[in-house]
C-alpha cells in the first residue's frame, strides 16, 4: 500500500474512534515506582453516585480504576515506589475518601505479561 493509503486509513480510524491514542510505554523501574499492587476498594456510596471513583482517579498512581461487580465496588491498578509507599496510598489518600469502606491489596511479585493490545479478531479465510 501506497503511504498515503495508510495515513487515510488510520485517520478514518481516528475519526470514527478506534484508534483513540498514542502513548509512550515507560519503565516504571526507571521512574522509581517499580512495585505494582492490585487494590479492591469497597465503598458503601449510593447506587448512581460516583464520587468515590472520582476521587480515586484523581491519583496519579492508581493506572487503572475498573467499577466491578462483586463483593468490591472498584478494582484499582497502583504504581508505587514501595510497600511503604503503597501503605500511605492506604492511610492517607484512600481511607480518607469518604465512602471507602475497606480495601483489600494484592502486591505483584513477578509480571508474566503485561500489554496495552486489544486483541483483534482473526481475518476471515480467503477461498481459492
Amino acid at each position: 500500500m501506497a503511504p498515503s493509503a495508510v495515513l487515510e486509513r488510520v485517520r478514518k480510524l481516528e475519526t470514527r474512534g478506534v484508534i483513540r491514542g498514542y502513548t509512550a510505554l515507560l519503565d516504571p523501574h526507571a521512574l522509581d515506582c517499580p512495585m505494582l499492587a492490585f487494590i479492591a476498594v469497597r465503598s458503601g456510596e449510593a447506587p448512581g453516585d460516583e464520587s468515590v471513583a472520582r476521587a480515586l482517579a484523581q491519583c496519579p498512581e492508581v493506572l487503572e480504576l475498573h467499577h466491578v461487580a462483586g463483593d468490591d465496588c472498584y478494582l484499582l491498578k497502583v504504581r508505587a515506589r514501595d510497600a511503604e509507599h503503597v501503605g500511605q496510598l492506604l492511610r492517607r489518600r484512600f481511607g480518607r475518601i469518604p465512602g471507602v469502606v475497606s480495601t483489600r491489596t494484592t502486591i505483584v511479585l513477578e509480571t508474566v505479561k503485561e500489554t496495552p493490545r486489544v486483541p483483534l479478531p482473526a481475518a476471515p479465510e480467503t477461498v481459492r
